[in-house]
């Protein structure tokens, strides 16, 4: 009996426990989702997840018995979170551990995971406005702005949407924007996790049948498991980290792989709307849901930024595959028959230059040696670098907004500067902190190549041109070649602010019209 006793009074102790930390995560997620802006709340998410990721880094053990810099272990972390792959510190010096915990940071702070945040906060917002007020008044005026939440859909939506009468029913609508809401949330995660399963799969398949490609692990002590899950949600995420320490570049006649890991690059980036689009579309013709419908006929005004219209669907897929046209071509027409391409037949030059121009936009996974490459193309990398990953080619006008929008601007709006300035504000201090450098060893410290590193952390790409002793024109005996990105040659100085690249450009969305307060055209 008094056994009987003390399991039900555990029992209502758990029971109230469970409650309180429910009410209390429910408390945190309203405070956070009603009182502060998205840009403090994902730069918040990345700090922290970057700092854990750095603790981690810091309490566990590496493979080799090698002392590792702090900054280095929180820079490194900074990119995994930010999916930046900028590489300070050797790949292979990390253990089994730390590899699985650097695939989780790039899980959590991968677009995609983020974004679905941003809908759960969403959702939050518009459940607590119909549990608060589930009868309110038939009235446009009582209509809240929510950001993210649904607001009242034009008329070109379908007949039966409850939304859409003259006279509104505000809680059939609500609670139909919440279900949208709700099913746009489970679409994402369906989404992310089948397509990086179906992925890892595959490489793993690959991995094990092909004798080159395994023996190549194998002689790095890497487990294929490892390297399958960690490539693919590093791929998926657009990070760019690979557990070998030459990157890609030890698996550039592996064409099989390169072609497999390739569209991960696209259904994670750039060709992330359209595929969710037709997700949707998909569930819709399955389910015959409304909701679904919902999402389709009014894109703009879920809020969601990732689900776009089909026009704009339709042009941003030919605006990247032109892009990459573009840059296929003149890699191609500049490098077929350089050093880069040594030992490499005709098909395995045509996967490795379509992995490699793919990833200048995205990944940022590398086959070639960026170094050796001609300064025209790295011109180039720069350029896709820079522009975001939906930039599209939309000849026609999709939709007007704002119209009756005031001209005058805030004091914020004027002192807020470009993209671009800030870029070179960046790039300036970088060649003052390694101004000794610039003059003692010009051939691996130059503006080009520090360009490039900015712009790759910028874009969260994670291009770099690496370092060479063999460059060097004072050589120094104690000078070892690593296989670390350029970056992590810099002096501390330079490396944080680096760091702040990375974080400025993982949220660059929250600052894409900056310097419109800027007039550069000649007075009439």
């Amino acid at each position: 009996m008094g056994v009987l006793l003390f399991v039900l009074e555990l029992n209502t102790m758990m029971k109230s426990t469970l409650s309180y930390f429910s009410r209390s995560l429910r408390f945190l997620a309203g405070l956070i989702a009603f009182h502060f802006h998205s840009f403090f709340i994902q730069l918040c998410y990345l700090m922290i997840l970057s700092l854990v990721g750095y603790l981690g880094l810091k309490v566990s053990k590496p493979r080799n018995p090698v002392r590792l810099n702090d900054l280095d272990l929180f820079y490194t972390s900074v990119s995994a979170s930010t999916a930046s792959s900028m590489v300070a510190v050797e790949m292979e010096v990390f253990s089994n551990s730390q590899l699985i915990l650097f695939t989780l940071l790039m899980f959590l702070g991968g677009e995609v995971f983020t974004s679905m945040l941003d809908l759960l906060f969403a959702g939050y917002k518009l459940q607590n406005k119909v549990s608060i007020n589930p009868f309110p008044p038939t009235n446009h005026a009582n209509q809240i702005e929510l950001g993210l939440v649904l607001s009242i859909p034009h008329s070109d939506s379908e007949n039966n949407n409850p939304c859409d009468s003259n006279i509104i029913n505000v809680a059939s609508c609500d609670r139909l924007k919440y279900n949208c809401l709700s099913y746009l949330t489970y679409a994402v995660l369906g989404y992310l996790v089948m397509v990086q399963f179906v992925g890892f799969s595959f490489v793993s398949l690959y991995m094990t049948l092909v004798p080159s490609a395994r023996q190549v692990l194998k002689n790095k002590g890497i487990k294929i498991v490892t390297f399958s899950l960690f490539t693919v949600v590093s791929t998926f995420a657009s990070c760019g980290f690979v557990p070998t320490n030459e990157n890609m570049l030890v698996f550039k006649k592996n064409s099989g792989l390169l072609l497999l890991i390739l569209p991960h690059v696209f259904l994670g980036n750039a060709l992330y709307p359209p595929c969710l689009r037709l997700l949707i579309m998909v569930l819709k013709k399955v389910t015959k849901k409304e909701e679904f419908s919902y999402l389709l006929k009014n894109s703009i005004d879920v809020g969601y930024e990732h689900l776009l219209s089909d026009l704009r669907c339709c042009f941003l897929v030919a605006t990247v595959l032109g892009f990459n046209l573009i840059q296929f071509v003149m890699l191609c027409s500049l490098e077929w028959k350089t050093k880069i391409m040594e030992g490499l037949n005709v098909y395995e030059k045509v996967v490795a230059s379509l992995f490699q121009v793919t990833n200048a936009r995205h990944a940022g996974e590398s086959v070639f040696d960026l170094s050796s490459i001609s300064s025209a193309i790295l011109v180039l990398f720069v350029v896709m670098m820079y522009l975001p990953p939906y930039t599209t080619f939309l000849p026609v006008r999709e939709h007007e907004k704002d119209v009756n929008k005031r001209n005058e601007k805030s004091v914020v709006d004027c002192l807020v500067l470009s993209q671009l300035s800030y870029l070179v504000i960046f790039i300036i201090l970088i060649c003052i902190t390694e101004s000794k450098s610039l003059k003692e060893d010009p051939l691996n410290f130059n503006v080009l190549y520090i360009t490039l590193e900015v712009i790759s952390a910028y874009g969260n790409v994670g291009f770099s041109t690496g370092y060479s002793c063999a460059r060097q024109l004072k050589t120094d005996a104690t000078c070892k070649d690593s296989w670390v990105g350029f970056s992590g040659r810099w002096s501390s100085k330079g490396k944080f602010i680096l760091i702040l690249v990375m974080f400025f450009g993982r949220l660059k969305k929250f600052n894409m019209k900056g310097g419109k307060a800027w007039k550069l055209s000649w007075p009439v």
